[in-house]
C-alpha cells in the first residue's frame, strides 16, 4: 500500500548529505569545519595504528594460532603446549599444565598437595 520509499542508491546519498551540510553550516564555516573533521580522521588514524603497532610487538613472543574452538581442557592446553613449543606427547594434564606455567613465568600449580601454600 505505501510503495513510496525512495530508491535512492551509491553516490546519490553523497550529494544529499553533502546539500545537507552545506545548508546546516552555510559556506562560510565548511572550511573550518573540513579542516577539524581532518584533523579528527588524522589523530584516529595516528591512534590506530600505534594501539596496531603495540599489539603485533606484544604478540610477536608468542606464536599463537587461533583455528577454531576447542572442545575439552585437554585440547586447550595442547594448543597452548603447541604454541609455545612444548612437546605434550605422553605428559599429563597436570604436567602440561605445570609445563606451560613455567614456560610462561607463572607459578606452578599446588592442587595435588596436602599442604597448600597460601
Amino acid at each position: 500500500m505505501l510503495d513510496f520509499s525512495l530508491d535512492i542508491i551509491g553516490n546519490e546519498w553523497i550529494i544529499i548529505a553533502f546539500v545537507a551540510i552545506i545548508l546546516f553550516l552555510g559556506t562560510k564555516r565548511l572550511p573550518d569545519a573540513s579542516r577539524k573533521i581532518g584533523k579528527i580522521m588524522g589523530e584516529y588514524n595516528k591512534t590506530k595504528n600505534m594501539v596496531q603497532n603495540e599489539l603485533q610487538k606484544v604478540t610477536a613472543d608468542y606464536n599463537i594460532s587461533v583455528q577454531g574452538p576447542v572442545e575439552t581442557e585437554r585440547q586447550k592446553n595442547e594448543t597452548i603446549a603447541k604454541s609455545l613449543g612444548i612437546d605434550f606427547s605422553n605428559k599429563s594434564d597436570e604436567e602440561l599444565k605445570n609445563l606451560i606455567a613455567s614456560k610462561l613465568g607463572k607459578p606452578q600449580s599446588t592442587q595435588g598437595t596436602d599442604n597448600p601454600t597460601p
